[in-house]
């Protein structure tokens, strides 16, 4: 059956409490993944992935209390555009395999795409929320990652082209 237009536009919009749901699990599963590599990276970025283990947590805590707030109920039911990279923030929530010796670069490289991927989207989604406690919470956590990326990406330099921290 071919897809039409209505179709496309259907597809093209999402509620607020499903994009607050992929941001949790987007949360989440960074959350466990660098918790999951804190005793396994070198001791050169330990403190690094402490630290983005915790962002996260906060950034998860952040949501679910959004999420659960009996004054958020209405907001929760409105209908926003599908931000354009959503399939590529989705696709963050699958984690790879960076098995027990993971290598500095490797993980730096990783955090760098999640902490973009991240930035698009909660960039998109506080031009597309309307005003409010989400439009708020989108446009401080597209701060924050645009900070986070830019701090991984002097880092990355110094380990990888300068020959170490």
């Amino acid at each position: 059956m071919p897809e039409g237009k209505g179709y496309q536009r259907l597809k093209a919009q999402t509620t607020v409490e499903e994009v607050l749901n992929v941001a949790i699990d987007f949360e989440r599963t960074a959350r466990d993944f660098y918790s999951g590599m804190i005793p396994k990276v070198s001791k050169n970025i330990r403190y690094l992935v402490e630290e983005l283990a915790g962002e996260e947590q906060e950034h998860f805590r952040l949501f679910t209390e959004l999420l659960e707030r009996d004054d958020m109920m209405q907001v929760l039911e409105t209908e926003i555009e599908r931000p354009v990279n959503d399939h590529k923030f989705s696709d963050c929530i699958h984690l790879p395999d960076m098995g027990e010796n993971p290598d500095d670069q490797a993980i730096l490289q990783y955090a760098m795409m999640r902490e973009h991927a991240a930035m698009e989207q909660y960039g998109a989604l506080a031009e597309s929320t309307p005003e409010g406690p989400i439009k708020t919470l989108f446009q401080f956590l597209a701060n924050e990652e645009t900070k986070h990326k830019v701090e991984l990406e002097k880092l990355y330099y110094e380990i990888v082209h300068s020959g170490g921290v």
